[in-house]
Formats: C-alpha cells, structure tokens, sequence
C-alpha cells in the first residue's frame, strides 16, 4: 500500500530492484540517482558489508509530473544479490508498491536469475504480497556485452508472463534504466485507482524510520553524486 499524504497531495511509492548479485541493480539506481535533480533527491544511502552494497534514496521525480492532482514520490531500494542475505531481502520488501527484476543475460549467470526469480516469488509470498498482482518489469540487463543470451530464452528460463513488462538495457550505459523506471511506476498507478479515496498513510517525517529499519547491520553512509541534466518526461 503506498504511503498517501491528502494534506500535502502527494503519492509515496516504494520500488524495489531484485536480482542476482552483480547483475546491475546498484548500477540501475546510482544511474538515476546522477541523473535526477539535487533539489528533488535525497541523499544516496549505501549499506556496505562483506557480501555486497546495498542503496537507498528518496526521489521527487519532476518529470512524472501529478496524477490525479498528487505528485508522485519514490523511495528506490536494492537488495543483497546473495541468497546468504535473505533475511535483509525480505526486510527491504516491506511495503513494496513495485519491484523491478533485473536480470543478468550473461549466459554463465542464468542459475543465478532463475534461483533469484523463484526467491522473489517466495519473498512476497511469506509476507502476504501476491506476485502476480504486484507490478512488476523485468529488466534484460547488460545487452550491450557480446555473447548475451536471447531475450526469449531468458523470458523461458525465467518463466516470465506475457503480460509483464520488458525492458531491454545496458545499465552501465544509461539505456533503459529510465524506461524501466517509468514502466513501473505506470504500473503502480495502474492499481493504486483514485488516490483521493485512500486512507491517510504515514507521513513523509516517518519515512526515514521506516528506511533505518531496513539497515538491520552493515555500515551505512551517503554518497555525494554530481549533478546532472534532468531525464524526459512521462506521458500521464
């Protein structure tokens, strides 16, 4: 359920990057994080320990403009990619509106994707989510590598339904991070309805509680990243 502000008229959506180790998440966010304005971001959050980074930060993206009236907020999350920290993974889905799966279509990196697909799915299960009502996109990353595997032989493997979205990307070089973004946040509209008839949620200041709480260990800090030019806006 999205956090839902009718005094402040905003939308706070949670999306989470899910996907085996290594295969592109970190790069996904920090690649929108580089690209968002300072002014509509928040600090990027890294917890670091011996396995792997996870990221976090808050996101006013201007170009999404209203919906319905409210602007639309993002908190965007990785998780671990090692099955060793599940726990934290589970920890990191509470309250997802949204999950990006990124996939790695190195061909020595299928077991990995499908063990981390069915991870996903079990996931969202123990915490009562239904996978095949929440939005999701599956992202085929690192397409600009040769030797890649077929999207339609990822699609199988991954036993991915027809109607999920797919995006197409190369994460270290920008393309697709942000069509994959807006793929999903179009699908958290698509079952959100009319936001004026929700509950109130919890307020913006009890956010970063909620996000301390996904930093059960590791060393958190945030990271400073330069400036730069806005990205398209979404067709509403």
């Amino acid at each position: 359920m999205p956090v839902v502000s009718h005094a402040r008229k905003d939308i706070h959506f949670k999306i989470v990057y899910y996907g085996p180790g290594l295969g592109g998440k970190t790069t996904n966010l920090e690649f929108i994080h580089a690209r968002s304005e300072p002014q509509h971001r928040g600090k990027l959050i890294s917890l670091t320990n011996e396995a792997e980074r996870t990221l976090f930060f808050d996101l006013l993206p201007v170009h999404l403009g209203k919906f319905r009236g409210y602007d639309i907020r993002l908190q965007l999350c990785t998780v671990p990619g090692q099955i060793a920290q599940d726990k934290t993974r589970r920890t990191i889905l509470r309250h997802v509106d949204g999950v990006v799966f990124v996939v790695d279509s190195q061909p020595g990196r299928m077991d990995a994707n499908v063990q981390s697909i069915r991870n996903l799915e079990q996931n969202l299960a123990l915490q009562g989510d239904d996978p095949d009502t929440l939005p999701l996109v599956v992202q085929y990353n690192k397409r600009d590598l040769p030797g890649v595997l077929s999207v339609a032989e990822l699609r199988r493997a991954l036993n991915v339904p027809r109607d999920v979205p797919e995006v197409e990307a190369a994460a270290l070089l920008g393309r697709g991070v942000f069509e994959t973004l807006k793929r999903t946040v179009r699908g958290c509209l698509a079952v959100l309805g009319e936001p004026s008839r929700l509950p109130e949620g919890r307020t913006q200041s009890e956010l970063p509680q909620r996000r301390a709480s996904m930093l059960p260990e590791g060393r958190a800090r945030a990271e400073s990243v330069p400036r730069a030019p806005a990205v398209p806006r979404i067709d509403k």
